[in-house]
């Protein structure tokens, strides 16, 4: 969408500056925390001594600030960079796959993953971008309720940092009772979660911003309704359906791999089901593009037009057999057999003929609200989210501007904090400017992942809205489903042990579990 997809973000990374002495980083004991001993070194737990040698505090402050750019840069050699794989499956909660029996998947974006240009005004921001009907803004925010400055619009126009905070009454925090419920709608704020949003926040942008270049008076409830409706229509009238369908090569993307993973799991005793809200004709062409003809005698359960989410928690709702042609039956269902479709049901009844409970199952899905959540929380599964961005953010992770920027912003916070107490005149221009740097910093490293709204996992240092609940409502989440590929079927998965903020960080050879070891990261303590 013009002006708010991803911009190119200004190159800029930390200089490397030539220095003669002795590593910053001494093996010689330290105050954790604040550099290696010497003139001027202060503990914050400690009383504060003048500089050494009667220099000005603000001297001593930049002497600390060169110290720990030396120490930056010497602890982050080029190998520093592509540590994570983008193909890894990500844990949340402990999980071992030799305890689970029985996998389950969504169809969109879960077994088919779909190309880009299935969305041309698509946005790289993501689900956590929120759109609250009475102030007609898309914003980004936090996991406590704040938006992230900087990144509310109206239309495709940025709103005024101070505009944002007047509308909530010189606050950025949303309260409570205007944020989104369980499914992600709330009385005047809706979520977007997952890429079928896409266009529909494009459209509101460009609506928005077409009313108000022209001084078109409208209501903005009104306005979201009728954008709701029409995204709707293109689904309920499968137009969305009929592209992909008569160009699937174009639009389909590792359908091979979506075939291996399954076979894989037959092949080591698994049973596999499938619940999606799509039609049985549509998913039939895609999973006999992907897999072949035969492709339903992998599956012990296929279901179709599930409604979910009110499959998992709507009761009256009875299954119904489809034949061949798609023709319903109307005998009662008393058993659910391989090869057989059927189509909405619930989920109550689905354990109930099935026997499939708790953790032995492990279901697959890309809205955390629509498939994940209630599975989660109500029924004991396990559960897989597929984040398709999660990819290029990674590789955006792995490379060395991002990798020195956020090092670099992260050490500077630390003397920030560590240095406040200088209150004379000019220490609090120093740290005024290290503020203001800090503050560039942030920016250049939000415009790394997308110039309007940043990751979408993170509101500078904060996780975002959706990562909350993603941790919340997955106990594993990766790019996609052929990640699994790169896994025995007997893998246990551990979530990194990242210490709390009252806790040391003692384990930093556990910072990237599954990757490369790094030793020299352990120095790293004294930058944070």
């Amino acid at each position: 969408m013009a002006g708010v997809g991803l911009r190119a973000a200004a190159r800029r990374c930390l200089p490397r500056r030539d220095h003669g002495g002795p590593r910053a980083a001494s093996s010689s004991p330290s105050c954790p925390g604040c550099g290696p001993p010497g003139p001027g070194a202060h503990c914050p737990g400690a009383p504060r001594s003048a500089p050494a040698g009667g220099a000005e505090p603000s001297a001593h402050l930049w002497a600390r600030y060169q110290d720990m750019r030396r120490l930056v840069h010497d602890l982050l050699p080029p190998e520093v960079c592509s540590l994570l794989n983008p193909a890894a499956i990500y844990a949340n909660n402990e999980i071992s796959l030799r305890d689970v029996e029985v996998y389950g998947f969504d169809y969109d974006y879960t077994l088919a993953q779909y190309a880009d240009t299935l969305h041309p005004e698509i946005f790289t921001a993501a689900r956590d971008i929120l759109i609250e009907h009475y102030k007609s803004l898309l914003m980004k925010i936090d996991a406590f309720h704040y938006v992230q400055l900087g990144t509310a619009y109206r239309g495709l126009q940025p709103v005024p940092d101070e505009e944002v905070i007047d509308l909530y009454g010189g606050t950025q925090h949303i309260p409570l009772y205007q944020m989104s419920g369980f499914y992600g709608k709330g009385p005047s704020i809706k979520q977007f979660m997952d890429i079928f949003s896409l266009p529909e926040m494009a459209l509101l942008s460009c609506v928005v911003d077409h009313f108000l270049g022209h001084g078109l008076e409208f209501d903005q409830a009104h306005l979201y309704k009728d954008v709701t409706d029409a995204i709707r229509d293109v689904h309920v009238k499968g137009l969305m359906y009929q592209w992909i369908e008569r160009d699937m090569e174009k639009y389909i993307l590792r359908g091979d791999e979506t075939f291996a993973v399954l076979s894989r799991l037959v092949a080591h005793g698994k049973q596999l089901f499938l619940i999606t809200n799509s039609p049985f004709s549509f998913v039939d062409k895609g999973m006999r593009h992907m897999v072949g003809a035969d492709w339903r005698q992998l599956f012990d359960v296929v279901i179709v037009q599930a409604d979910k989410p009110s499959f998992f928690t709507d009761r009256r709702k009875p299954f119904r057999k489809l034949d061949e042609k798609g023709s319903l039956h109307w005998d009662r269902i008393t058993r659910l057999e391989k090869g057989k479709i059927y189509r909405q049901g619930n989920l109550f009844d689905f354990l109930r003929l099935t026997e499939w409970r708790g953790p032995r199952v492990l279901y697959f899905g890309d809205h955390l609200y629509s498939d994940l959540a209630d599975l989660m929380l109500r029924h004991g599964w396990r559960t897989g989210a597929i984040i398709p961005e999660l990819e290029r953010e990674i590789r955006i992770i792995n490379t060395e501007q991002y990798m020195h920027s956020l090092t670099w912003q992260q050490a500077l916070t630390g003397l920030l904090e560590r240095m406040q107490t200088y209150q004379d005149a000019e220490s609090r221009q120093v740290l005024a400017a290290w503020m203001k740097e800090r503050q560039e910093l942030r920016c250049i490293t939000k415009a790394l992942f997308n110039a309007q709204f940043g990751s979408i996992f993170r509101t500078f240092h904060n996780p975002t809205y959706f990562s909350r609940r993603l941790v919340r409502f997955s106990d594993l989440y990766m790019a996609s489903l052929s990640c699994l590929l790169n896994y025995r079927v007997d893998f246990t998965f551990y979530p990194r042990r990242t210490p709390l903020q009252h806790e040391a960080p003692l384990w930093m050879d556990q910072l990237c579990t599954g990757c490369m070891k790094t030793p020299f990261l352990g120095d790293m303590a004294h930058i944070r």
